[in-house]
């Protein structure tokens, strides 16, 4: 940011705000449907701010089978690909996006592993979840999944 002392230009901060923002990265997530179907939106909307998460988007909604294959389909070939569609067509879920410093890390760390009884005490998976595939949270993995994943949800005016 510049400010004008007479006829001096001088920089107010030691970094732009452009320079600001460009710390700040976005992701996806999910709360799935056993997560929904268990009551637990709440707590984990709770641990998304406590964690110091922004939420830029959010939308209630339920996936066709068709959806669900469509975001998942970079594991179409794998043999749990059709439980995977089937579970994530089954009930609600809650799209979000999440936006951080290093959000993207940030958000798989506050979820923890996969498996909930390997992922470390305190995070979502760990405390919520029951099972690999009931573990109640879904994160991009990576800044290209991140843009996938967040443009097949939202729109750009979405993202206002």
């Amino acid at each position: 940011m510049q400010i004008v002392v007479g006829n001096e230009q001088r920089r107010l901060l030691p970094i732009t705000e452009q320079e600001l923002n460009l710390s700040l990265e976005r992701t996806f997530a999910i709360i799935k449907p056993d997560a929904i179907s268990r009551g637990q939106q709440g707590e984990i909307l709770t641990r998304i701010h406590k964690a110091g998460f922004k939420i830029v988007a959010i939308k209630s909604m339920r996936l066709t089978k068709e959806e669900a294959g469509g975001f998942y389909a970079v594991h179409r070939e794998r043999p749990f690909f059709g439980e995977l569609t089937d579970f994530m067509s089954s009930g609600k879920i809650f799209a979000l996006v999440l936006e951080a410093e290093g959000a993207i890390l940030k958000w798989r760390d506050t979820m923890g592993a996969t498996d909930p009884k390997k992922a470390a005490p305190g995070t979502i998976r760990r405390d919520l979840g029951t099972s690999i595939g009931n573990n109640c949270t879904h994160g991009s993995d990576a800044p290209e999944t991140a843009a996938f994943e967040i443009g097949y949800f939202f729109s750009g005016l979405e993202l206002i």
